[in-house]
């Protein structure tokens, strides 16, 4: 049969309403940053799964057989999403470049670096966009567990320090001290466990995406290296389809 004191030493607010001051501290700053923790793995969650669909999306307007002008004029001259601003990028850049005539070797090769140096920073700073926050995951994951374990040896002592007084050492005086003590683990434990699973999913993710913003700058890098190594002819109209950089063809 469970006596009252079972009872109570198995109940949460009955275990933080009698722990320490230094406990409860611990125990309230570890709720605080599984709250937090919690909040930006809902964030991510949500923003990879739209930027991995707006990604997919792009892609099949890209491998769709039309112009890539086609594909920037839908996106807008100032898309949200990386991969369609990559492509006004380059394609603004192509059609500056080809304004001025044919191109030499020099110029093309400026071009190129050009190119590669937007892309480039653009990526950068979309990486670092999507990895924001991560950080935190990083920090809770890997602080939680001790700080809850600071509160344990804390509660522990103050336990020892009861019984002590009590004089006593049966399991009815024992049990609830110990619980209260143990109980910040618990938290601790709470708090790092998924913030430890979200960070390493969440920056494998980055990863992926990241890589597929490079493949595609590299896809465009050779679409435009391609254009360059033609027959020279004269620059056409922004809107024509037939001046599109084609990424599946070989001009």
């Amino acid at each position: 049969m469970t006596t009252p004191v079972d009872a109570s030493m198995m109940n949460p607010v009955e275990l933080f309403m009698t722990a320490d001051w230094v406990v409860k501290s611990v125990m309230v700053g570890l709720a605080a940053a599984s709250i937090w923790s919690w909040t930006i793995i809902i964030d991510k969650a949500f923003r990879f799964t739209a930027l991995n669909r707006q990604a997919d999306d792009f892609d099949k307007a890209v491998q769709s057989g039309r112009s890539l002008e086609d594909v920037a004029a839908q996106a807008g001259p100032q898309p949200e999403h990386a991969l369609p601003r990559m492509l006004v990028i380059a394609l603004s850049d192509w059609r500056e470049a080809r304004q001025k005539g044919a191109l030499n070797e020099h110029q093309g090769d400026l071009l190129m670096t050009r190119i590669d140096r937007a892309m480039n920073s653009l990526i950068q700073r979309e990486g670092q966009r999507i990895e924001n926050g991560l950080g935190v995951l990083s920090v809770v994951a890997t602080a939680s567990p001790f700080i809850g374990l600071f509160g344990t040896v804390w509660g522990i002592m103050n336990a020892f320090g009861r019984i002590a007084a009590a004089g006593n050492t049966n399991l009815t005086t024992v049990a609830p001290a110990i619980a209260e003590a143990l109980f910040a683990t618990a938290i601790g434990l709470g708090a790092a466990i998924p913030a430890y699973i979200a960070y390493n999913k969440f920056s494998i993710d980055a990863g992926k995406f990241t890589g597929r913003l490079e493949a595609f700058a590299d896809d465009l890098q050779a679409a435009v290296a391609r254009r360059l190594g033609a027959p020279s002819a004269p620059p056409p109209p922004p809107v024509e389809p037939a001046s599109g950089l084609n990424l599946k063809r070989g001009v």
